[in-house]
């Protein structure tokens, strides 16, 4: 019932025609894994500083269709954002504007299922631009990737307490860490995650 309700409210916000595939049901075999570099982590006044996406298909992460992207902010870059993904103002002296990245982004993903890490936080963060630009939010399946993990493991652990921590996460899987941290390695990495335990 609930779904009914939701897609027809979509039906009915949609500001742009062209953006109807999004409510479209997806029937291919795809996923995108996306993570997005922030100036705080606050998506009411914190800013997108870059998107990094990835095209899953299968068992394969499709490096050649990834989706990369430096973002200019409108707000000041916070000292400890900085500290995690080491993007200062000076390093974005070129980069887009979000409404262009927000279209290209949309282009991207289209109506396929998205996975991440702590998915939520980013698709809030998407969602601040693309509601106002189409009139709602993103209608994609969801996939969040530390509860897919928690899901295999707490059969496993009597007590119940599982280390959902993206380190934690990797290591357990056996996954080889990505040198830099940045959104496009953290998508590649969260896809790698996604992968294996799909595979389990």
């Amino acid at each position: 019932m609930f779904k009914f309700i939701n897609d027809y409210l979509n039906k009915k916000n949609l500001k742009d025609s062209r953006y109807s595939y999004l409510l479209e049901p997806y029937e291919g075999d795809e996923y995108v894994c996306f993570d997005c570099e922030t100036t705080g982590l606050n998506p009411k006044v914190d800013d997108i500083i870059s998107i990094g996406a990835i095209i899953i298909k299968g068992n394969q992460l499709l490096t050649s269709r990834k989706f990369e992207r430096f973002i200019k902010p409108k707000t000041k870059l916070q000292a400890d954002s900085i500290k995690v993904h080491h993007i200062r103002e000076c390093d974005l002296a070129d980069a887009k504007d979000i409404n262009d990245v927000i279209v290209e982004f949309l282009d991207f993903i289209g109506n396929r299922p998205l996975v991440g890490y702590y998915l939520e936080f980013d698709v809030a963060m998407v969602n601040k631009y693309i509601k106002p630009k189409i009139g709602i939010k993103l209608p994609n399946k969801q996939i969040e990737v530390s509860a897919v993990y928690y899901d295999q493991k707490i059969g496993l652990i009597p007590q119940g307490n599982v280390d959902l921590r993206f380190d934690s996460i990797m290591k357990d899987l056996n996954l080889p860490r990505l040198g830099k941290h940045d959104a496009i390695n953290d998508a590649i990495m969260t896809g790698m995650m996604f992968v294996k335990l799909i595979n389990k």
